[in-house]
């Protein structure tokens, strides 16, 4: 985000099932921001529940989404809050579905390129080390994509 820019009003992460990447930034944007920004996630063909894997490597940062329900695009048809400011795909079916969604759904969306760590393979730790690096990923590139509010 270059200088003058503002802290979007809301912003929708999505991916392809709404169980791993998604929860795991719109997790990530509410510890950072709270209530300053309107946040949620969806997914292209919503699975059953949040990833295990996901909910334990965002547990290390007191981040719970253990409880999020996967949901898919048709969750905001009618959205009383209006369309979000930023749609942000993390993969690339989402963010072909994001795009046939704007401006109705998000006024502008981005596309950021997300490893699914649920095609790591190894031990239980290295899957998790894999977990750790998409949920730290994301956690940087919010940091640098959307400013901290002026204090001022």
């Amino acid at each position: 985000m270059s200088a003058g820019e503002e802290l979007p009003a809301s912003v929708l992460f999505a991916c392809t099932h709404n169980i791993i990447r998604s929860p795991m930034a719109a997790g990530l944007m509410r510890l950072r921001y709270g209530p300053l920004v309107r946040v949620d996630s969806a997914g292209v063909r919503p699975g059953e529940e949040v990833s295990a894997m996901a909910a334990l490597v965002m547990d290390e940062l007191g981040v719970d989404i253990a409880e999020a329900r996967p949901k898919g695009f048709d969750a905001f048809d009618e959205n009383e809050n209006g369309p979000f400011a930023l749609i942000v795909s993390l993969s690339p079916e989402a963010h072909h579905r994001a795009l046939g969604l704007t401006p109705a759904l998000g006024k502008a969306a981005e596309y950021w390129p997300t490893f699914d760590p649920s095609l790591a393979e190894g031990s239980r730790e290295q899957v998790l080390e894999e977990y750790r690096a998409v949920r730290d990923g994301l956690a940087r590139r919010i940091a640098a994509r959307f400013p901290r509010p002026s204090t001022g």
